[in-house]
């Protein structure tokens, strides 16, 4: 009889046993489809929304070219991932944080020192680089007029032990990482630290006050503060302050797919000569003096060309955003108004002389008559689709495809989608599909179609293009 109880016994514990692996391995599975939801969430919407910071190595506008280190690392991964990119900028350490956990955006791309702290609220990436913070300080002048200021602020030498820092004021932007090491720093040196956070400034803007003489220090991840060297040649930045630390990105915890596929690629593109021409060229090659006090760089001026105050002005006469028409000039010509192309387009906005006599235009390579007949045409096209397509973001594409490669062939595209079962009033996986397949004989031999063959590869890529430029622009320039 005790031998049966104990056999019972053995079998409903092994059966309790059972269901409690049947139901972790349930919880697990459930987990795991919560972790996917992350990922597929971001290709069903088709966009990476990504937040990054806007200085002068990670994300910045020179000669109306958006470049920057953290952007081209981002359009490598874009690439990889095979979705677009969405991005918006901010100097905001807390909201950046705020907006991550809040699902507003996806990915924090930027300069991220990994803390213990900051891990226990966000996923962080694999490092993406390694740097040291480094105290920010003015060097010393044999002038006069220079020591009278260095005394003004608070210090007569440059500060090589860290020990010295005891009872000195010490600038950093708030909510940084910085902040956080300054007070690891002051109990190690058993001493006490001013540290005085600043809501509304930016690293670089606190690295130009001490340059200035209006603070005596700041602190600073060394990759930066040896660009700014080029910026600004009396400042000392070979005092560090940390050991050297993870730089990375930051996710949202539940995002473990997004974090996973993340880390796979930044593990093997760290092992590829392109991360490592991408890195050199902004961090170790010395910028020239004409690239750091250029005027068309977005950060010394927020000029892209010579002609800002032209587009402005005449855009704003045709209720055009001058950021897009400056985008559309950058496609066309690179700012060059004598550049002439192989088809026989000339000037800044490329107008073909029978287009620029039909809209007034009689010395095409003159900038201001170059730049109003390209507005007039724009607006006669925007014009002529006005009916056609209502919603005036949509029609946007609809007039850069047509000023590309002519009205005939877009409306052409159109009805194509129209005949196929798509919205021809929707530009994006609708008509510009059929655009740009209309070099296929199955398209432009269709009898719907009137302009015969095109080579749409082109205006599909030009539309993508000016619209991805617009949003840098509009990202740094208002």
């Amino acid at each position: 009889m005790n031998r049966y109880f104990q056999f019972i016994f053995a079998l409903l514990l092994g059966l309790l046993w059972g269901c409690n692996v049947q139901k972790e391995d349930a919880e697990k599975r459930t987990v795991s489809e919560a972790e996917r939801i992350d990922l597929n969430e971001i290709k069903s919407m088709g966009k990476l929304r990504v937040v990054t910071a806007y200085n002068s190595v990670d994300y910045f506008i020179y000669k109306g070219r958006p470049i920057g280190y953290q952007l081209e690392l981002l359009q490598e991964l874009s690439n990889y991932l095979g979705i677009k990119l969405d991005i918006s900028v901010s100097n905001d350490v807390k909201k950046n944080f705020d907006d991550l956990l809040a699902r507003k955006v996806d990915l924090l791309a930027m300069d991220l020192t990994l803390t213990r702290s900051r891990a226990n609220s966000v996923a962080f990436s694999e490092p993406h680089c390694f740097t040291r913070q480094v105290l920010v300080q003015r060097k010393q002048t044999k002038s006069r007029r220079a020591k009278k200021e260095n005394n003004k602020i608070g210090f007569n030498k440059l500060i090589r032990n860290q020990l010295d820092l005891a009872g000195k004021s010490i600038y950093v932007q708030e909510n940084s990482s910085y902040s956080e090491r300054l007070r690891a720093l002051s109990n190690e040196i058993g001493d006490s630290i001013n540290i005085i956070e600043i809501p509304d400034y930016e690293v670089e803007q606190l690295i130009g006050l001490v340059a200035s003489g209006e603070i005596p220090y700041t602190v600073c991840d060394e990759n930066l503060a040896r660009v700014n060297k080029n910026y600004y040649d009396n400042i000392d930045v070979e005092t560090p302050i940390s050991f050297p630390q993870k730089i990375a990105w930051a996710m949202r915890p539940e995002s473990q797919s997004l974090q996973d596929v993340v880390n796979k690629w930044l593990i093997s593109f760290k092992r590829t000569s392109r991360y490592k021409l991408i890195y050199k060229k902004y961090f170790l090659y010395k910028r020239s003096t004409h690239l750091v006090d250029n005027d068309f760089h977005s950060l010394n001026g927020g000029q892209f060309s010579i002609y800002d105050q032209m587009i402005k002005r005449e855009s704003k006469k045709f209720d055009l955003d001058w950021r897009l028409v400056a985008s559309l000039i950058y496609q066309e010509s690179r700012f060059s108004p004598r550049v002439e192309s192989w088809a026989g387009a000339v000037g800044l906005m490329q107008l073909m002389p029978e287009t620029a006599k039909t809209f007034g235009v009689n010395k095409i390579t003159s900038p201001t008559e170059n730049i109003v007949g390209g507005l007039k045409f724009l607006k006669w096209l925007d014009d002529q689709l006005v009916d056609k397509v209502s919603n005036p973001n949509e029609r946007v594409k609809f007039v850069l495809a047509s000023y590309n490669v002519g009205l005939g062939h877009v409306l052409d595209a159109m009805r194509l989608a129209e005949k196929y079962g798509k919205d021809p009033t929707v530009w994006d996986d609708n008509v510009d599909f059929y655009l740009l397949n209309k070099s296929k004989p199955k398209y432009y031999n269709d009898p719907v179609v009137k302009y015969g063959y095109c080579r749409g590869e082109e205006p599909y890529h030009y539309v993508i293009d000016i619209l991805e430029r617009y949003e840098h622009y509009k990202n740094v320039v208002n």
